[in-house]
């Protein structure tokens, strides 16, 4: 699409706008110009438009938003993976080998890396994608992280807090400190988000608390890595603060279920991880029916959760986690983008609606259903992101 033109989608089968007044329509369009949808709504009454593109009865949905991923390392853990699956467990610790790649890799290196990963999930429908800093560790590692994911991410989270490095074992305390001081201010120009893992073997509830209270202080917004390894204080700490959203969410209470279904706080399931690392899949249906916000995102991560696949996440979150399509779709479209607090006004993502930014995913099934009815399946079709034609 060139500046200025007006595209028209049609013949779609069906439409999942994640709007309140459209809903879900059969044999619908849609109008893009520029970077943003124009109109949605029955084909009948589809206005003129400078180019038509016909999808054949297609099913069409937002652009996946994936909320979660840790796209800034080098190297690759496959021994750890194949470890884990002969029966070694999985904790916090592994992220050292990750760390010390990437503090070796050079900026071309990583910068390729990123690159690629975000070309292998655009191709796959995502179009909106969050990312961490979290495997350099010291002051300078940091900043690199977070200056080389502003390049090539909508969003970008500041995770110094992502484990003790070794060497300021025994001293978590003070790289706390550091965390939330010298390298907080070092890295604020590039990011917009936060996150501490509050977790056994990375950091306690004192540490995370201290951490969140500096980012807030700093104009940051809050994200949470919490209950993925056991029961923790990593939610009730998420939705004491107000965070976006609390990421894992494998073990939770009654207490944390209802907290987060009377606050702000979305709850980010990430499916794939899970099965990466023998963990239990978190109930979501639970969660829905407590009234909680729920995501659906990658984790996209060389250690416990090496894909991009958001197809994926939501055939798991169907066939295993008691989702239907329709709240899976919701999850990893509106729901991811409300955990980015971009859900709402001009440019929205995760929606299809007047005004939203027009980021399209066609999928080559006349459902959505074909998501989890053909699981493994690549189904995309065609992908819009900022009303340009990328697949």
């Amino acid at each position: 699409m060139t500046e200025g033109t007006a595209t028209l989608v049609t013949g779609i089968g069906e439409l999942t706008t994640n709007d309140a007044e459209l809903g879900l329509l059969a044999d619908a369009a849609l109008v893009l110009s520029g970077e943003r949808v124009v109109w949605a709504g029955p084909a009948r009454e589809a206005p003129a438009a400078d180019e038509r593109v016909d999808v054949e009865g297609r099913a069409v949905l937002p652009g996946w938003v994936d909320s979660h991923t840790h796209l800034v390392f080098a190297g690759e853990r496959s021994a750890e993976f194949a470890a884990r699956l002969a029966g070694q467990p999985y904790g916090a610790g592994g992220i050292a080998t990750t760390v010390a790649a990437t503090r070796a890799a050079s900026d071309a290196v990583l910068a390729a890396t990123l690159r690629r990963l975000v070309a292998e999930a655009l191709r796959q429908g995502t179009t909106c994608l969050e990312t961490k800093t979290g495997y350099g560790l010291t002051t300078a590692e940091e900043v690199r992280a977070a200056r080389l994911a502003a390049e090539h991410v909508d969003e970008v989270t500041f995770l110094g807090a992502h484990v003790v490095p070794p060497d300021w074992q025994g001293t978590a305390g003070d790289y706390a400190a550091l965390v939330g001081g010298e390298m907080l201010d070092a890295v604020t120009p590039f990011v917009r988000w936060a996150d501490v893992f509050c977790e056994r073997g990375a950091f306690d509830a004192d540490a995370t608390r201290s951490v969140l209270s500096a980012a807030a202080r700093a104009g940051l917004g809050l994200r949470v890595h919490g209950n993925q390894l056991g029961h923790g204080p990593g939610a009730a700490l998420a939705v004491e603060y107000g965070a976006a959203s609390v990421d894992h969410c494998t073990y939770l209470s009654d207490s944390d279920v209802d907290a987060l279904a009377a606050s702000d706080t979305v709850a980010t399931l990430l499916p794939a991880c899970d099965l990466s690392t023998r963990q239990p899949l978190p109930d979501a249906r639970r969660l829905l029916d407590a009234g909680v916000t729920v995501a659906l995102a990658s984790n996209s991560n060389p250690g416990s959760s090496y894909t991009t696949s958001m197809a994926f996440c939501v055939a798991t979150a169907v066939l295993q986690q008691h989702m239907t399509v329709a709240e899976a779709v919701r999850a990893a479209t509106w729901g991811g983008a409300r955990a980015l607090r971009r859900e709402r006004g001009d440019g929205a993502v995760g929606v299809l609606r007047p005004g939203a930014r027009a980021d399209v995913h066609v999928l080559d099934a006349p459902s959505a259903a074909h998501l989890a009815y053909r699981p493994g399946v690549p189904l995309t079709h065609a992908v819009w992101r900022r009303g340009t034609r990328e697949v």
